[in-house]
C-alpha cells in the first residue's frame, strides 16, 4: 500500500524559506480537500493550511501571509511554501487529505512520518 511521504524540511535561519512537498496516494480530483499540519515538541498537532476540493485556500492565523498551500492533483502532491520563517515555526510538518471537515479538524487515522522543520540562528 502506497504511503504518505512528506519531504523538504530542514534547518533554516529565521527569515528563511522552505518548500515542503507531500505525496499522498489518496488525493482524488474533485473530491479531495488537502491540509498541512504541524506538531512542535510537547504540543498537540495543529492545523496550518488547507485547500478545499475546489481550490479555495485557508490558513491558520499564526502563518497567514507567510505560507502558501498548493497542489498537483495529477501527481497526487501537495506543497507548502514557507516564507519568513520564525523559530516558533519549528515542528514536524504533516499533510493529509479527505473531506473538508476532516482536513480542518485533522481527524485522520493514518499519518505519514512528517518532515522536520527547524528554524534557528
Amino acid at each position: 500500500q502506497a504511503q504518505v511521504v512528506e519531504s523538504g524540511g530542514g534547518l533554516v535561519q529565521p527569515g528563511g524559506s522552505l518548500r515542503l512537498s507531500c505525496v499522498h496516494p489518496g488525493i482524488t480530483y474533485g473530491r479531495s480537500a488537502v491540509g498541512w499540519y504541524r506538531q512542535a515538541p510537547g504540543k498537540k498537532r495543529e492545523w496550518v493550511a488547507g485547500m478545499t476540493a475546489v481550490g479555495s485556500t485557508y490558513y491558520a492565523d499564526s502563518v497567514k501571509g507567510r505560507v502558501t498551500i498548493s497542489r498537483d492533483i495529477a501527481e497526487k502532491k501537495v506543497y507548502l511554501q514557507l516564507n519568513n520563517l520564525k523559530p516558533e515555526d519549528t515542528a514536524v510538518y504533516y499533510c493529509n487529505q479527505g473531506d473538508w471537515r476532516s482536513v480542518l479538524t485533522g481527524n485522520f487515522r493514518d499519518w505519514g512520518q512528517g518532515t522536520q522543520v527547524t528554524v534557528s540562528a
